[in-house]
């Protein structure tokens, strides 16, 4: 970094300067499970029978640094330590669905609060208001920007089931409501060389944002919505300052569903030369969250399971996503 020459390219130099801190962060990390180490030795040398009591508070502490470290062990795929892009989709069943896929997208910005990192919207289709005068939504995506962000949601994509008696049934009838969720990296275009977006291999739309019932119509049409003619990706962006800017986010967001896209290819070759077969569909839920008759919430893969679901609702999923990511119970 004290080369001069580096900053000839400033998209270079501000990559190393990030790589620099995240490596100074790890660093530290190791640094302080290693001093709390030593220190739980010395004071377990030093203590008298009967004198626990500090000993614990330290050992607590070492455990609380140790799963930290421990994650992120397992956090070492390409983009784990970057930021994520999250797609929420209601899925069929009317305004049930689309205030369950409002919850959500509540649970994951207030898990992201939690994680002190930024959730950004990037586009928002609304659905119908509720009984409550919440606003119901069709889709929404969202940027979370934060450190192991993707590593540590990443596997919280798929589908998401609700059970509950309907706010919107006047029979108070129990209602079972799904939405899908798809978690992408954020990518550049310039990370995957092997992702190419031709001028010739887009039609790019521009549209008019709004807001539910109509609001905040922005008067110019500077939202863009991007199809990718080949595949029929299709990717939007309606909150950023200018129609440049929104152009940009929607192709970052094209190349990473493309990255994903030659993902699941390659997995599916390597499945057929191992001769297993894995169901991935729409349909196949990760988790569900039980509000009646019962309370509980249940991970499908784990077996994780929690009786807070208010608690869960509102953010508290650590628990979900620390054991998918051990892929333990």
């Amino acid at each position: 970094m004290q080369d001069p020459s580096l900053w000839e390219e400033q998209d270079r130099g501000a990559g190393l300067l990030k790589e620099a801190a995240e490596l100074k962060r790890e660093l530290a990390l190791l640094k302080d499970v290693k001093k709390r180490i030593a220190d739980v030795e010395e004071l377990g040398a030093l203590l008298k029978e009967g004198e626990t009591e500090e000993l614990k508070q330290q050992i607590d502490l070492l455990s609380g640094a140790l799963l930290v470290a421990e994650l992120q062990i397992f956090l070492s795929g390409r983009y784990d330590k970057g930021s994520a892009t999250l797609t929420i989709t209601a899925g069929a069943g009317g305004q049930d669905a689309q205030d369950w896929a409002t919850m959500l997208y509540r649970m994951y910005t207030r898990y992201a609060d939690r994680k002190e990192w930024d959730a950004k919207e990037i586009a928002h289709s609304f659905g119908e208001a509720g009984s409550d005068g919440r606003n119901g939504t069709k889709q929404v995506t969202f940027e979370v920007q934060g450190r192991y962000a993707y590593g540590l949601l990443k596997r919280e994509a798929g589908v998401h089931r609700l059970v509950r008696i309907s706010p919107f049934s006047a029979k108070e009838l129990r209602h079972t409501s799904f939405a899908s969720l798809e978690v992408l990296p954020v990518l550049k275009l310039t990370d995957e060389k092997d992702i190419v977006i031709l001028p010739d291999d887009i039609r790019v739309d521009t549209f008019r944002a709004s807001g539910p019932g109509g609001q905040y119509v922005n008067k110019r049409e500077t939202a863009i919505r991007i199809t990718h003619l080949k595949t029929g990706i299709v990717t939007s962006s309606q909150t950023q300052r200018s129609l440049q800017q929104n152009k940009d986010k929607a192709l970052s967001m094209l190349a990473a569903k493309l990255y994903e896209r030659k993902k699941e290819e390659e997995e599916k070759e390597k499945d057929a030369l191992r001769g297993e077969r894995k169901a991935i569909e729409w349909g196949s839920q990760v988790r569900s969250y039980v509000l009646q008759p019962y309370q509980l919430v249940k991970d499908h893969r784990t077996q994780t399971e929690s009786k807070n679901v208010e608690a869960v609702l509102d953010g508290d999923i650590d628990v979900f996503i620390e054991n998918e990511v051990k892929g333990t119970a």
